[in-house]
């Protein structure tokens, strides 16, 4: 079941170091993934706004450009799910990683198995895995101004698709499967980011951002679903009217 899933994905790596490229590569072609590298951050953004793959990994130091800034330029275009690469003591990075629009990370030394699962998880979570079967859309969240497809992993309002990132798409399923209910952010981020010991909050405010400029941009009614609660966190607001 694990290979029929994989079967096809394309996996771009992007690392300055030839040996982590050829041990992700043997693992992932192991399991049937279609793998290309790249060593350098320039040739990486190149090759991802180039191409299109299902899942990036993404070291964060590097020459020519960081992952950072890779991330960030790849983010102004594309949606595709990324997950950082980062060394232990780089927890400042990892907030930056998640800021600018990174799906997950993982620390080097890192198990080759566990990269693997995690590329898999991202698959499920993002709905990449059932990409080009049929769906039957009968998985919705229905609110007046948005409409969540559950199964073709698709957010419209007004009639227009919104174009989200995995874990803003995350965010806003979470939110909305609670409507009306207060999240604080240390639980938006123990639940949809899923570290307990990550201590930055910004990450959560800034995917907020993102999202209510994101539906702002097809319906102000959307955008104002999401609600601040000053000084505890978020909630997805549904007008009874």
């Amino acid at each position: 079941m694990s290979e029929e899933k994989s079967e096809g994905k394309k996996v771009l790596i992007v690392d300055d170091e030839e040996r982590i490229r050829r041990l992700l590569r043997m693992y992932l072609e192991r399991d049937n993934f279609v793998v290309e590298e790249a060593e350098d951050g320039k040739t990486a953004l190149k090759m991802a706004l180039d191409n299109d793959y299902d899942v990036i990994l993404l070291d964060i130091m590097m020459p020519e450009m960081d992952g950072i800034e890779v991330c960030e330029e790849i983010r102004k275009e594309k949606m595709t799910p990324i997950i950082m690469l980062t060394a232990k003591g780089e927890e400042s990075n990892r907030v930056q990683g998640f800021e600018v629009g990174a799906d997950d990370y993982i620390v080097k030394p890192f198990s080759p198995r566990e990269v693997v699962l995690r590329i898999k998880a991202v698959l499920r979570r993002t709905g990449s895995a059932s990409l080009g079967t049929a769906n039957k859309a009968n998985n919705l969240i229905v609110f007046p101004h948005l409409t969540i497809d559950l199964d073709a992993y698709r957010v419209t309002s007004n009639g227009k698709e919104i174009q989200l990132t995995p874990k803003e798409y995350e965010l806003l399923v979470f939110l909305a499967k609670s409507p009306d209910k207060v999240f604080r952010r240390e639980d938006l981020l123990r639940e949809v980011w899923q570290y307990e010991f990550f201590g930055d909050l910004r990450t959560v405010d800034t995917h907020v951002k993102r999202l209510r400029e994101k539906l702002t941009s097809v319906s102000e009614e959307a955008a104002k679903m999401i609600v601040t609660v000053w000084g505890i966190g978020y909630k997805l607001e549904v007008d009874q009217g």
